[in-house]
């Protein structure tokens, strides 16, 4: 029977890409051991980029230079999300989808198509389906108005996996995709190994991960990598947050700055992101970041830092504004940018 009072819960941070805003959604009890709850965020976003590197509406690890420099400005709500989470005993499913699927034009009706970020099932310590790769730490995204906020740092990546946690210790077996190699044979899936300190500082995880790689010339070869990554609290609500990745990582870091094959060859990747966030009162934050990935065979060298200021208006509903610039070191380009957003947890 459907219960009609309906209250406000917090999603768990593990679901959340935005850690500095509480992901607040609406709870309905069904029958004695099952709920249902619907969440997510409303987002829309001002944009002013100005450089050498074309606009986007939020940086990833590549870019298109430009001979001459440009400015662009676009108002844009494609972030929004909308979630359901349902549980039923010790089963809980989640799915969760965004506007940022493409589609429409901005001349008449600014449509956008939904497209699916997170689709799975837990049962006890058992997860199945599409989330947040096991070699990610999500607590240690920095709270920004640019899409997840320098990517080039930032171990991102959602896939489907099989993943088991043991205490503090997850292992998965993950979806195989290489860049720049033969995908058609891969019949080996990606393993990831994690483990969790946590304690009333914060947290810390320590992962590696495995895979077999196809060229396209019919050879097998073998990538491994680790990271590091974690949130400190340091003074009253303020905390730390840094990534460090190193090794054969390819796709898992950086959001295309680099490759799994090159040819043959493996690429090797060093990526690290560090971000500190103050509060100037309960209710006024900013978090200054910087982040950088380099490879060892294009010599891909991507950089970018930010410094914002966010407000709640409300428990639910908060402002911020941003400066930045994202550079392509390789290709001696940059863009600066400006950015004004407002979220309103639902």
């Amino acid at each position: 029977m459907l219960i009609s009072t309906i209250k406000k819960i917090t999603i768990a941070s593990s679901l959340s890409l935005l850690a500095g805003s509480a992901m607040a959604g609406y709870d309905f009890k069904v029958g004695d051991d099952a709920k249902v709850t619907f969440g997510g965020y409303l987002k829309v976003d001002a944009r002013y980029v100005s450089g050498d590197v074309g606009y986007r509406d939020f940086w990833i690890g590549t870019g298109a230079a430009q001979e001459d420099s440009s400015s662009q400005f676009r108002i844009f709500a494609n972030e929004t999300r909308f979630n359901t989470k349902y549980v039923h005993g010790d089963v809980m499913g989640f799915i969760e989808m965004d506007f940022l699927g493409g589609g429409g034009n901005q001349v008449v009706s600014n449509s956008a198509k939904p497209r699916l970020r997170h689709a799975f099932i837990k049962y006890k310590d058992l997860t199945v389906g599409q989330t947040w790769t096991t070699f990610m730490n999500t607590s240690a995204i920095p709270e920004t108005a640019d899409f997840a906020g320098a990517t080039v740092g930032l171990a991102f990546i959602r896939q489907g996996q099989i993943r088991y946690n043991m205490g503090n210790f997850q292992v998965s077996i993950e979806n195989p995709e290489s860049v720049g190699g033969d995908t058609a044979n891969d019949n080996l899936p990606d393993f990831v190994g994690r483990y969790n300190f946590k304690a009333d500082w914060g947290n810390v995880s320590i992962a590696a991960l495995g895979r077999r790689l196809n060229t396209t010339t019919g050879k097998s070869e073998t990538a491994l990598g680790g990271s590091i990554a974690g949130r400190i609290k340091t003074f009253g609500k303020d905390d730390f947050r840094f990534q460090f990745h190193q090794g054969e990582v390819g796709r898992y870091v950086g959001i295309g700055a680099a490759q799994d094959l090159v040819g043959d060859k493996v690429e090797s990747t060093t990526s690290y992101l560090a971000a500190y966030r103050h509060y100037w009162t309960d209710t006024l934050r900013s978090t200054v970041l910087y982040g950088r990935v380099e490879t060892d065979i294009n010599e891909a060298d991507r950089s970018q830092w930010s410094v914002n200021l966010f407000q709640n208006l409300t428990p639910a509903l908060a402002v911020g504004f941003e400066i930045g610039n994202f550079a392509i070191h390789d290709q001696d380009v940059d863009s600066s940018y400006a950015q004004l957003s407002m979220r309103y947890a639902l």
